[in-house]
């Protein structure tokens, strides 16, 4: 696959911007920067994502039940799951997708 733009960030929403770091044919992270406060409204998408938190604190709200996880936890989504994010404090978080996301590798590409 084409390399990412390794240093464009774009905004996810409010307070929330992401970066590709890697992608092959079957996965893609990015790096994601979160400002205490911000939120990701509740989405679902068909891809399988794994969040590792580097640093921070979050709460998802995972099909309408809340968790909260601390550096160093993850969570593990399975495809089509509804998901919501707060950052309960700033946050750095790797996110993984199988399969890659297509709308984020076009906006890579326009970026």
């Amino acid at each position: 696959m084409s390399r990412p733009n390794e240093t464009a960030w774009f905004d996810v929403a409010p307070g929330i911007r992401r970066r590709t770091i890697a992608v092959t044919e079957r996965m893609q992270q990015i790096a994601v920067e979160l400002d205490q406060g911000a939120r990701l409204p509740e989405h679902r998408h068909p891809h399988e994502q794994i969040t590792y938190l580097i640093s921070g604190r979050l709460r998802f709200v995972i099909d309408g039940i809340a968790r909260e996880i601390a550096s160093g936890e993850t969570v593990a989504l399975p495809g089509n799951m509804p998901h919501a994010v707060e950052a309960i404090e700033a946050s750095q978080a790797i996110d993984t997708f199988s399969p890659p996301r297509e709308d984020l590798l076009a906006q890579d590409a326009s970026g």
